[in-house]
């Protein structure tokens, strides 16, 4: 029988759907919004009072007043629904941004990032599969904190939880470790970024290189510069790309192994797990490149962009609990984070001599 349609012709499961997604989205931008309300009146106060105070960036303050949201009261389960949709701002942040990118300049340094991240990716698998095996972790455990730490965190880990049959446990473990080393790795990079003097692009290529979550590696990025931050999200989304390449090795392993279902149709697989959205960014970067867009349709779409990554950092904040992440258990974190810190020191260094030869 047909659904039951609303006022307006909706089904109203779907418009039920929408409206339990209002409170949390309302949540994201009221955080948002306060955190560059908070970076604008300080600044202003500090100015007129004559204060060396740091200019602290609006990013800072809407994953901070998340945090304290998330740690100190707790997100209440009517905002969840709606706070999880960061992840959709986020991916559409990313789609604006192609229009702030030439298609030339999106080859020139997507090509340079993508041997980075080649070389990055094979790096971490291995050296994080070692690290599990040293730790005694069980091996699908490693598989999922692997892939997590070598191409795109949460989203890579839920992605090859599926293809190899993973535990949930082995799932929660691992997503728990990937959350609270973003949340580490996002205070940490510009610190250690500053205090070494990279340049934004040096510092854009590295954070989106070693930054797991997307969403941390362009607040990380965000946090240094707007340049890096471009950087940041272009590297990171090199990394995106292939991840259905990484998932499909691992699912075969598995299949052979006798332990995960085998895969029927390659093609198909590696376009189920390929993350749409970068392509909408090369369409972007596309149409921006052959002039389809004015420059005040430029201007309005960098903003959009802008407004969406807002949203996104306040979920940054919100979905991150610390007390959560503790119940996990103290063996996949330490694996995290000696492997994290070891990826981060070997992409540092990889960035240090590909800018001395690439000129950046």
């Amino acid at each position: 029988m047909a659904s039951v349609l609303g006022s307006r012709g909706l089904p109203i499961s779907l418009t039920t759907r929408f409206l339990r997604l209002l409170p949390g989205m309302a949540l994201l931008s009221a955080v948002g919004y306060a955190g560059k309300l908070l970076e604008k009146t300080l600044n202003a106060y500090a100015k007129g009072h004559h204060w060396a105070f740091p200019n602290i960036e609006y990013v800072l303050w809407a994953i901070l007043i998340g945090l304290v949201i998330s740690n100190v009261f707790g997100v209440a389960e009517i905002f969840k629904p709606g706070v999880a949709t960061y992840e959709f701002w986020l991916k559409a942040g990313i789609v604006l941004l192609g229009s702030r990118f030439l298609l030339g300049d999106v080859w020139k340094l997507g090509g340079v990032s993508l041997l980075l991240v080649a070389i990055e990716i094979t790096g971490s698998l291995a050296f994080m599969t070692l690290l599990g095996r040293l730790f005694g972790l069980r091996p699908k455990l490693t598989t999922l904190l692997a892939v997590g730490s070598a191409v795109c965190g949460v989203s890579a880990i839920i992605a090859t939880k599926g293809a190899i049959d993973a535990d949930d446990e082995d799932s929660s473990y691992a997503i728990a470790a990937i959350l609270a080393l973003g949340a580490i790795a996002l205070f940490t990079f510009p610190i250690l970024g500053h205090a070494l003097h990279l340049s934004d692009r040096a510092y854009g290529i590295w954070a989106g290189l070693a930054v797991d979550n997307t969403a941390e590696a362009a607040a990380a990025g965000a946090l240094y510069s707007d340049a890096a931050a471009k950087l940041a999200i272009l590297t990171k989304t090199t990394r995106n790309a292939l991840i259905g390449f990484v998932v499909l090795a691992y699912a075969l392993h598995w299949a052979r192994k006798g332990q995960a279902h085998a895969v029927r149709n390659k093609a198909a697989f590696l376009w189920q797990k390929f993350p749409k959205f970068v392509l909408g960014f090369l369409l972007i970067s596309l149409l921006a490149t052959i002039g389809f867009f004015t420059k005040e349709q430029n201007t309005s779409l960098a903003n959009l962009s802008r407004w969406a990554f807002l949203l996104t950092f306040a979920g940054v904040g919100l979905r991150t609990n610390f007390r959560e992440m503790r119940k996990q258990g103290l063996r996949p974190f330490a694996v995290g984070l000696i492997g994290e810190a070891a990826i981060a020191v070997f992409t540092l260094v990889l960035v240090m001599v590909t800018g001395h030869f690439a000129g950046f």
